[in-house]
This record gives C-alpha cells, sequence and structure tokens, in this order.
C-alpha cells in the first residue's frame, strides 16, 4: 500500500522534483545520527539542521531538559523538512532515554569533548552505527551524558581557543565522517523500506494539501 501511494503522490510533482528525491535519498545515511543535548540558541540548533541536511544525515535526535528546542527558519532555510527529528522531552531523564533509545537501535554512544582522552573525529570507530552527541554550548555534556557515553571524540586543533561553536562543530564532524563512510567499506545506505518511508515523507511536505490527496487515495482504496 505505501508503494502505491508513493506513486499517486508522485504524480503531483514535477519530474525535476522527482529526480530530485531520487538523487538525494541515495546519499542518505542512518549510520551516523546526531544527538543534541539541551541547545538553546536557535542559531546553533538550526545550523545543525542545515549541515544534517547537507551532510546527507537523516536522524536528528533533541534532547530538551532545561531548554527547548527552537528553530529559526532563517538559518535552518527548511532543511528540518527532509529530516527526522527525535524528540526527548517527557521522561524524567531525556538524556538518559536518548541514550537508551539509540542504544536498543545498535548505536555506539559517542560524545564530543575536548577534554577527554577522546578518539580524533577522523578515526573514531565506523564499524557499528555511530551516534554523536553534541552538549550545551556553555557547559558540553551533562553527568548523565558523560556517564553513558561508549567513546568520546574531539576534533583537531591548532590554536589558543579550546573548542568550537556547536554549529562549527557538527559540520566539521558531519562532514569528515560523511567523507569516510563512503570511502571505506561500510555498508551506510538506507535500506529500500527506509527509503520509501522518507520519500513519503518528503512527498507529504512538498505537496500542497498532500494530508486530503491521501485521504481521497484511500477512500478510493476502501480505506
Amino acid at each position: 500500500m505505501q508503494a502505491e501511494l508513493i506513486s499517486y503522490l508522485t504524480g503531483f510533482v514535477t519530474e525535476e522534483r522527482k529526480k530530485r528525491f531520487d538523487d538525494i535519498i541515495k546519499n542518505r545515511t542512518r549510520h551516523v545520527s546526531i544527538a543534541l543535548e539541551d541547545i538553546y540558541q536557535p542559531h546553533n540548533a538550526s545550523a545543525v539542521l542545515r549541515s544534517c541536511d547537507c551532510f546527507g544525515i537523516q536522524d536528528v535526535h533533541i534532547i530538551e531538559n532545561a531548554n527547548k528546542y527552537t528553530i529559526n527558519p532563517d538559518v535552518a532555510l527548511g532543511s528540518y523538512k527532509w529530516l527526522n527529528l527525535h524528540k526527548y522531552n517527557k521522561a524524567p531523564n531525556n538524556t538518559i532515554a536518548c541514550v537508551e533509545a539509540l542504544k536498543a537501535k545498535g548505536y555506539s554512544i559517542a560524545v564530543t569533548s575536548p577534554h577527554k582522552d577522546s578518539y580524533s573525529i577522523e578515526n573514531v570507530p565506523l564499524d557499528k552505527k555511530l551516534a554523536l552527541f553534541f552538549g550545551t554550548e556553555l557547559q558540553g555534556m551533562s553527568p548523565e551524558l558523560e556517564k553513558n557515553a561508549e567513546l568520546f571524540v574531539k576534533i583537531p586543533m591548532m590554536g589558543f581557543t579550546e573548542s568550537f561553536n556547536i554549529s562549527v562543530a557538527a559540520a566539521i564532524s558531519m562532514y569528515t565522517l560523511s567523507s569516510r563512510l563512503r570511502k571505506e567499506n561500510i555498508n551506510w545506505q538506507l535500506s529500500e523500506p527506509e527509503k520509501d518511508e522518507i520519500i513519503l515523507q518528503w512527498l507529504r511536505n512538498t505537496i500542497p494539501k498532500a494530508e486530503l490527496l491521501e485521504k481521497d487515495f484511500l477512500q478510493k482504496k476502501g480505506m
């Protein structure tokens, strides 16, 4: 049924848009995911989403403990429409909830930190799926995140400043990891069901009044 719905909705987009979807989905990955803990500056939150879209990282996991995640549309430029955003804001400790959810999906939990005995972003293991966490702008990772981290990752720096702005650090990390995925012998691409799920999401976000078209399609199918 999903394949039929995709075929039906595809009739409402241009051939150019359909080709764009087909080209982009080939480079999407869930082998690497990004997780953000308590980001409070909308500029940073939005810039990370934009980088995820640019580098083909499909999933962003958003932890809201003290701060609600806010998007600045002028910075994000609609990138959130093409990503899967997973928010954690209902558990007693949302950081732990996010970590446990990602571990259950087979991800290694990696946290960016310039102060730990860390892997470089250039040699952090990618044989397993990797969830890369970024802590708050001022305080970095929380004690809960530090306790549950399996790997610590740093970006090599040659200057006096101790760390990058979080949006810059995320962009550098994603560029490095996405480049490595495509060079190394890793099965990083999406499965066919995952591609269908995401294409359907993109169609719904692209077509005006897509929900009405979908309702009409389901009625015709007797559903």
